[in-house]
């Protein structure tokens, strides 16, 4: 971002156009959970020249007033203990919020700031299961108010390049799709136990990174509706002692009560299907790249971040193509999609990514969970909003 001329004024570049933000007018935001991942929003939200957080809320007592003194928001007031965002929604005059708490408080706190009148930025995944997304879902279309689901490699360049790709209509009808991530040893117990104990965070590596999978490949070919899905989820790492080879916690593999992988195949509308496997801890390197198969033309994307490649026939030649790697752009993805949702929170919408997509998302994973927890495929079942 630069200034103009005009004071007033601010640019914000990227590889699509130049914005010029009228800093004026602030929007005032408030975050709800300060753990983690709340770092890389107040750090996002620091660089917004037209952004001011202006409160904290956190269920934790003194977490919200630890993060204000790290984090040097002096002016943001906090709130604490049980319904702390509800507290902090009815005191303050915002106009947007944050939601950054751990997976099972997602819907109640979009939901309750919805009905505030306010827009919100939902940290991904959208929710745990079904029927809080489609509650989430009708709370906007009761409030008319907005969610964007916080799904930051949209705005990367590489995953902007695969989608403009895809759109030119090169790889011709798409019809298989391959996607997943791995760690091969990274349950994510350096911060604390919320992401691995069912009463916090509801699902594990399923939800956590699986989603970021997901949205890689179904937001570059235009979401389409998931059918049915044949689910497994596992344990193995996650309830070994041995793993976590850390003498201060020994509680954690009696505490890990979620999934530490999970694979699917899931067949969706246009006859398409998805190949689908995550995992924290494995014993490999990587789950290997993710595939678009289509008729006239398939596409790689690496897994470590390289060229994207496509492979097609040109005759009787058999043509690999690796696509010149995107320019950086000027900002972070993070800041990209708290720029892209602020920009929308000003003109009244609409969200840039919306829950009318990542419903998919969120639908595919429940159905994982549940199709694992019956022990075969299902029918996935999406409720008109």
């Amino acid at each position: 971002m630069a200034a103009n001329k005009d004071s007033n004024l601010y640019k914000f570049e990227s590889n699509q156009e130049v914005k010029e933000i009228d800093v004026s007018k602030k929007v005032r935001v408030g975050i709800i959970g300060t753990g983690w991942i709340a770092e890389s929003h107040i750090a996002g939200y620091k660089k917004q020249p037209d952004v001011e957080v202006v409160a904290l809320a956190d269920l934790i007592p003194g977490k919200a007033e630890k993060f204000k003194a790290t984090h040097g928001v002096d002016g943001a007031t906090c709130y604490e203990g049980e319904n702390a965002h509800l507290k902090m929604i009815e005191a303050e005059k915002l106009d947007a919020v944050s939601v950054c708490t751990y997976n099972r408080a997602h819907t109640v706190c979009t939901i309750d700031a919805l009905k505030h009148g306010l827009d919100v930025m939902l940290e991904k995944p959208m929710c745990v299961t079904m029927e809080e997304a489609v509650a989430i879902r009708k709370a906007e279309k009761e409030t008319g108010k907005f969610v964007s689901v916080g799904f930051q490699p949209r705005y990367d360049a590489r995953l902007m390049q695969l989608k403009e790709i895809v759109n030119s209509g090169v790889l011709g009808k798409i019809y298989y799709i391959q996607t997943g991530a791995g760690r091969r040893h990274g349950i994510p117990t350096p911060f604390g136990t919320t992401f691995i104990e069912d009463k916090t965070a509801g699902l594990g590596a399923l939800a956590d990174i699986g989603c970021y999978s997901l949205d890689l490949v179904l937001s570059a070919i235009g979401y389409p509706k998931p059918l049915t899905v044949s689910g497994h989820r596992c344990d193995y790492f996650g309830k070994k002692s041995s793993y976590y080879k850390n003498p201060d916690h020994p509680e954690y593999a009696d505490l890990f009560s979620v999934d530490d992988f999970a694979s699917a195949y899931i067949r969706m509308e246009d006859d398409i299907i998805l190949d689908f496997r995550i995992a924290w801890a494995m014993h490999m390197d990587t789950m290997g790249d993710h595939i678009i198969l289509g008729t006239e033309a398939g596409i790689r994307i690496p897994a470590d971040g390289s060229e994207l490649i496509v492979y097609s026939d040109m005759g009787n030649n058999r043509v690999k193509t690796v696509v010149p790697k995107a320019p950086d752009l000027p900002y972070t993805p993070f800041e990209g999609k708290l720029r892209a949702f602020i920009d929308a929170v000003k003109t009244g919408g609409p969200a840039p990514i919306p829950t009318s997509e990542i419903i998919y998302n969120q639908a595919i994973i429940s159905g994982i969970a549940e199709s694992c927890k019956q022990g075969k495929e299902i029918v996935i079942d999406i409720p008109e909003i």
